[in-house]
């Protein structure tokens, strides 16, 4: 992602996609770095309009983000607010356990965000030390999940 843009023209186009799909009328959407407003047209309009706010200083809220990141190098850090989950569905193990040994693209959890399922990456090689947040936790981005030794 570049500094200067927090959503590529293929990000908008997913969200603009799954609006489209949706029963919603519109999406309203902010963090530090920006606010976006899609909203579906009604009668003679058609399709969706865009509109973008640019909040703050990108620079800084970038930093403050890698910051939160930074803190504890051996943690498996949330990459979004919303609900961690172990497991993909109710009942299923969990993707990994105290003990198995993980690589940078082994997905250790889930974190449910406006319903869509983000799959949660441990980032580099290690073996699972302790899971810190219990199953169906609210998290908040950058809020260390597990630790990796």
């Amino acid at each position: 992602m570049s500094d200067d843009l927090p959503l590529t023209a293929e990000d908008i186009a997913e969200i603009a996609a799954i609006i489209e799909a949706s029963p919603y009328r519109e999406l309203d959407l902010s963090t530090r770095r920006f606010r976006l407003r899609l909203a579906r047209g009604d009668g003679a309009e058609t399709g969706l309009t865009q509109e973008w706010q640019w909040a703050g200083s990108a620079p800084e809220a970038a930093a403050a983000a890698d910051d939160e990141h930074s803190a504890d190098p051996d943690a498996v850090a949330a990459p979004l607010p919303g609900t961690f989950y172990h497991a993909p569905q109710p009942g299923a193990p969990p993707f990994v356990a105290v003990g198995d040994d993980v690589g940078p693209e082994t997905v250790v959890g889930i974190v449910e965000t406006m319903k869509l399922m983000n799959p949660v990456h441990a980032g580099r090689s290690g073996k699972v030390a302790e899971v810190l947040v219990p199953n169906a936790t609210m998290v908040a981005k950058g809020q260390p999940l597990l630790k990796l030794a």
